[in-house]
Formats: structure tokens, C-alpha cells, sequence
């Protein structure tokens, strides 16, 4: 059973203690500043300020008006950072309840229109119903062994455009899965104990 909650085992998360919250902060475009809040209670590992930084400058002007896919959502940090740089749309997929709740709060309260969440196991929603995206961000629970399962399903269920770029998150030590081969690696990094990758559909 595919789980979408991030593991909260990597002691680099940039997210600090407020009340029954963790907080993040969105790092650029127009919600620049802005406090995201997601539930204490979920295992959510957020991606850190350094890495989102790093991920968007390597997206750049390719972010503007592209449609988005935010698997394994989690606190919704990527997606958030995506609308706030000029995303057209974001679809966030994301199993926990709690986070879901949030996540949609958290959309109504800035007044985001241009997105949805759907709470369900991100398996599952690639499995049909394609809707083909410009941008996809894939990060599942580093010891989850969804990688390569999550990589393939947006491949062949029609889930990428043509030129699509996807970002892959991972655990830095040890090797990556067999990911499709018409994805190309653009980039790659590593920020404490996080790997980090960007690819483009060949």
C-alpha cells in the first residue's frame, strides 16, 4: 500500500515547533515570507529552505504558467513554492487527512484558485485519469521503496508532457532505482542527507 507521508527521520527538516504545527516558509515569488503551518501529528519530511531554493533556480522561467503534479505532498512546500513563482496550476496528492486539511486551509486562507488536493494514495491516482503536466515533483518516503513504482506510473499513464521536467528526491546514500529512460538527468546535488535530481523527458 502506497503511503504519501514523508518520512520525519531526516534531522536537517527545516521546520520548527509552533503549538500543535511545524512551520515552513515559502522562499520566493509573490507569497515570499509567508508561514505555511501542517500538523505536528503527520509524518511529513519537508523539503528544506536550501534545497527548494536550489530546485527553483534550476526550474526558473520554466515554472511560469506550467501545470504542476505535487506527489506525495506532504506539507505542500513544493507546490505552494511552484504557485508562488507563477505556476498556472497545482495538483497536490496527498494520503493523510490531517495534511490534506491543512494543506486545503492553507490554499483557502492565500486565496489560491489555481489548485486541488486530492486526499488519496498517490498510486492509486496515477493509476488513471491522466492529465498531462509540465512540471512534476516526486518525493516519496525515503525508505518507502515507491520511487521507481511512482516514476514509471507517470511515465506510462500518460501523466508527462512532452518536454515535462521532473524533480526526484531521495535518500543521498545509496544508489537511485531504475527510473524511465527517456528521463535525462539535468541535475543533481546533495544537501546533508538528501539527493536531489532533476530530470527532463527526452
Amino acid at each position: 500500500m502506497a503511503l504519501s507521508r514523508k518520512s520525519a527521520t531526516r534531522n536537517s527538516a527545516p521546520a520548527a515547533r509552533a503549538g500543535n504545527a511545524r512551520v515552513l516558509r515559502i522562499i520566493g515569488g509573490s507569497w515570499r515570507g509567508r508561514r505555511l503551518r501542517f500538523p505536528a501529528a503527520a509524518l511529513i519530511r519537508p523539503t528544506p529552505d536550501r534545497v527548494r531554493e536550489t530546485l527553483f533556480n534550476w526550474l526558473g522561467a520554466r515554472i511560469v504558467g506550467a501545470r504542476c503534479l505535487d506527489l506525495f505532498a506532504g506539507s505542500g512546500a513544493l507546490g505552494l513554492e511552484a504557485l508562488s513563482r507563477g505556476a498556472a496550476h497545482v495538483t497536490f496528492v496527498e494520503r493523510d487527512a490531517a495534511a490534506a486539511r491543512a494543506l486545503r486551509a492553507t490554499l483557502a486562507e492565500w486565496g489560491a484558485r489555481d489548485a486541488q488536493v486530492e486526499r488519496r494514495d498517490a498510486l492509486a491516482f496515477l493509476a488513471h485519469d491522466p492529465l498531462a503536466v509540465d512540471v512534476a515533483f516526486l518525493d516519496p518516503p525515503f525508505a518507502s521503496g515507491l520511487l521507481a513504482e511512482a516514476a514509471g506510473l507517470l511515465e506510462r499513464n500518460g501523466w508527462l508532457a512532452a518536454t515535462a521536467l521532473i524533480y526526484v528526491e531521495c535518500a543521498a546514500r545509496g544508489a537511485l532505482p531504475q527510473l524511465p529512460a527517456r528521463w535525462l538527468p539535468l541535475k543533481a546535488k546533495r544537501a546533508g542527507e538528501v539527493g536531489y535530481h532533476l530530470y527532463a523527458r527526452g
